[in-house]
């Protein structure tokens, strides 16, 4: 499509900005020791530049590091030090045309390494929390992580503290645009130091930083005015304030940040960025307010903050381009600032300019990259590989000799190794033993339908890139030898086999890949055991007429029809068995999830899995953990509980979503045909999406490496 406002040039104050897209600021932990700047974050940057994105605002800069600090690996703008290398950043971003700034930060209540570190985290007042179930979604991995970093102690601000803090501010400034910065961006929410203050929640002074809402306000206008006197009157200034609390009962409102944003108009301000925050302890809060889930989220509060001001609005929030397009062409807010989307691909601007949107890698909001932060590691994307390790890759040369690469297996690990061997010039063989591509993240789509568009995306790269697919082509050894390949590349995914629990032998009972196969059509000897005569026939006539290959009708049609009965018992609380549960219980099931775990959602990225747990529980989900001696019996489940005490599930039907294991029987069949052969995805060990893309990028890289 083409756009009509959204690659048209924007106005910060005196800035132009080439295009409406931003890079949101995101805290991405890629600093050096030190809060330095350093290769790696370069390259991050740099390559969003190269992507297109008019504006970089990079996240989290800390005006006071390492007081303030939220990650371990935090950039800082505390110290002349940190200058020189900002400015090689700035220099490379803009080299490629874009604008760079960053965002000047203090971390207060959230500052988790002040008390690494021993030191209080600043705040307005002595903190009260309310009881949530925030710690109940976490594994116990990450509950170590959570307990080692201490427990917390608090420093009440004082009036030197708010002098101090003010002036540094201004300092972080002063360094941006020492360093070449064509803006900064103050943060004013997310529950940092001026967010605190902000929020009636958290601040219940009583002097003139407490009590009413332009007392409340007064922090983080002098701020501005500091930023603002320092920096002079034509060098762009940022606010990112929060439109409201999501989920806090007692927090900044809507009206509280329209009145806000006037007052930083008035103190200097050139745009307002406006973002939400939300309940800490509330774990489905976590994906509600600075990273929705929601599409469009903020766009309202952005729009009536808009009505208020004089100068841009900066939307964010699980936004597309093209409604993005309507809303700026109407004048609800002036920029989008894109996070996650241009984590999965930074050169997203570029495509969608040149009408390639359907090329653009998408994000699945799956949350890794977000949850890496959590877990105090440094940022990831489940679907783009290379993000956050740019620096180690540099741009993939074209291989000095093209070699023929035959690939086993059509799922994503499979579709992924073949697209990344045949972009830089081999031969690339695509062998499916089934009629489609996608293996499991075909299902996996249906349960999570943002992973349909990764599923489209893959697919799509193969027919671009010309690969020689084979579909219903078993990979046998003498197939394989006779193609003469100079190497293999075997995905074929994990075995899941049922485990030797009693009564799984039953009629009732069907395994994860047999509800795959008889939702999409693809029966097995297992499932025609399973079922009547009717679905059989039903479910074969939706796989001949291609409507069973069509994930939109089958999400459509499963709510009217389904061969199951109203009462379903999942074994198995990890990744799949929680989003079947999911999927069943929006088609108007019963469902109760039961399984050894002491923890349900290992596989889902944290932030991810506090939403599903809190959305089960929201449609009545009987979850079930650290059972024991789990039976199956006609019409029934039972199972010791976690209490001790012995509890039946009534069960139409039991689907056993577990026993997944890596499987390298056909790798070693081939090897031992003398060939040499490469293993990735699932087969060497479950890694679900995230892993199948990384593996693929390796093994690829492997082979280039070679033939290089």
């Amino acid at each position: 499509m083409s756009y009509k406002s959204l690659f048209t040039p924007g106005q910060i104050g005196p800035l132009e900005i080439p295009n409406r897209l931003i890079v949101s600021a995101m805290g991405v932990n890629l600093s050096e020791e030190g809060g330095f700047w350093g290769q790696r974050i370069l390259d991050f940057h740099q390559e969003q530049a190269r992507g297109g994105a008019g504006l970089i605002l990079s996240g989290a800069c800390g005006v006071m590091y390492p007081i303030g600090q939220v990650q371990e690996w935090q950039v800082g703008i505390s110290e002349d030090e940190h200058i020189a290398g900002l400015k090689r950043v700035v220099e490379a971003v803009h080299g490629h045309g874009s604008r760079f700034g960053v965002q000047l930060h203090q971390g207060g209540l959230n500052a988790v390494d002040d008390t690494v570190a021993g030191r209080s985290r600043w705040c307005p007042s002595e903190p009260e929390f309310d009881a949530g179930d925030f710690a109940d979604g976490l594994l116990p991995s990450e509950l170590q992580v959570l307990a080692s970093t201490g427990v917390p102690s608090y420093r009440v601000l004082t009036r030197e503290d708010i002098q101090e803090l003010v002036q540094a501010f201004a300092d972080g400034a002063r360094r941006a645009m020492s360093a070449g910065c064509d803006t900064v961006e103050v943060h004013g929410g997310h529950g940092y130091v001026p967010s605190s203050f902000l929020s009636p929640k958290s601040n219940r002074r009583t002097d003139e930083y407490g009590g009413s809402l332009e007392n409340r306000a007064r922090l983080l206008l002098e701020i501005v005015r500091a930023v603002r006197a320092e920096v002079g009157p034509d060098y762009p200034v940022i606010v990112k304030i929060d439109s409201r609390e999501v989920g806090k009962e007692g927090g900044i409102t809507l009206e509280d940040a329209k009145a806000t944003a006037q007052w930083l108009e008035q103190a200097g301000a050139d745009a307002i960025t406006v973002s939400a925050y939300h309940d800490f302890s509330k774990g489905k809060m976590h994906s509600a307010s600075n990273v929705p889930h929601k599409p469009n989220s903020h766009l309202a509060a952005a729009a009536a903050i808009r009505e208020v001001l004089n100068i841009p609005v900066i939307a964010l929030g699980r936004v597309e381009a093209e409604y993005a397009d309507r809303e700026i062409d109407a004048g609800r807010f002036e920029f989008l600032a894109m996070g996650r989307k241009l984590l999965a691909d930074p050169h997203l601007p570029r495509k969608l300019k040149e009408g390639r949107a359907d090329e653009v890698r998408p994000c699945v909001y799956c949350y890794s990259c977000v949850s890496a932060i959590y877990k105090r590691e440094r940022m990831y994307c489940a679907v783009n590989p290379e993000c956050g390790r740019e620096y180690l890759r540099g741009q993939a040369p074209r291989a000095a000799s093209a070699k023929r690469i035959v690939v086993v297996g059509g799922g994503p690990a499979g579709m992924e190794a073949a697209r990344r061997l045949s972009i830089v010039g081999h031969e690339v063989i695509l062998l499916e033993k089934g009629d489609r591509l996608g293996g499991t993240l075909r299902f996996a789509a249906l349960a999570y339908p943002a992973n349909e568009r990764l599923l489209d995306w893959l697919c799509l790269q193969v027919n671009f890139m010309g690969i020689d697919v084979r579909l219903k082509t078993a990979a046998t050894p003498e197939l394989i030898a006779s193609m003469a390949p100079d190497h293999v590349v075997v995905a074929t995914g994990a075995r899941r086999d049922l485990p030797p629990i009693p009564g799984s032998e039953l009629p009732h009972v069907f395994s994860g890949d047999d509800m795959r196969n008889l939702v999409l059509g693809m029966h097995s000897g297992s499932v025609r055991e399973k079922t009547s005569l009717f679905t059989r026939v039903a479910t074969r006539v939706g796989a001949t007429t291609g409507l069973t290959s069509n994930l939109g009708f089958v999400r459509k049609a499963t709510r009217i029809w389904m061969p199951l009965g109203k009462n379903i018992v999942i074994i198995g609380g990890e990744l799949v068995g929680l989003e079947l549960a999911e999927f069943l219980v929006e088609r108007g099931r019963k469902v109760a999830v039961i399984d050894e775990t002491p923890k349900f959602g290992e596989g889902l990225a944290l932030v991810r899995r506090l939403r599903i747990l809190a959305e089960l529980r929201e449609h009545q989900v009987k979850m079930h953990p650290g059972v024991t001696d789990i039976r199956i019996d006609s019409g029934k489940v039972c199972f010791s509980g976690s209490d001790g005490d012995s509890h039946a599930v009534v069960a139409d039907e039991v689907i056993v979503a577990k026993g997944a294991t890596g499987d390298s029987t056909q790798a070693q069949a081939l090897r031992a045909a003398g060939l040499t052969v490469h293993e990735i995805g699932d087969g060497c060990g479950v890694g679900y999406i995230e892993g199948a893309m990384r593996s693929a990028m390796e093994v690829a890289d492997t082979i280039n490496a070679e033939f290089g």
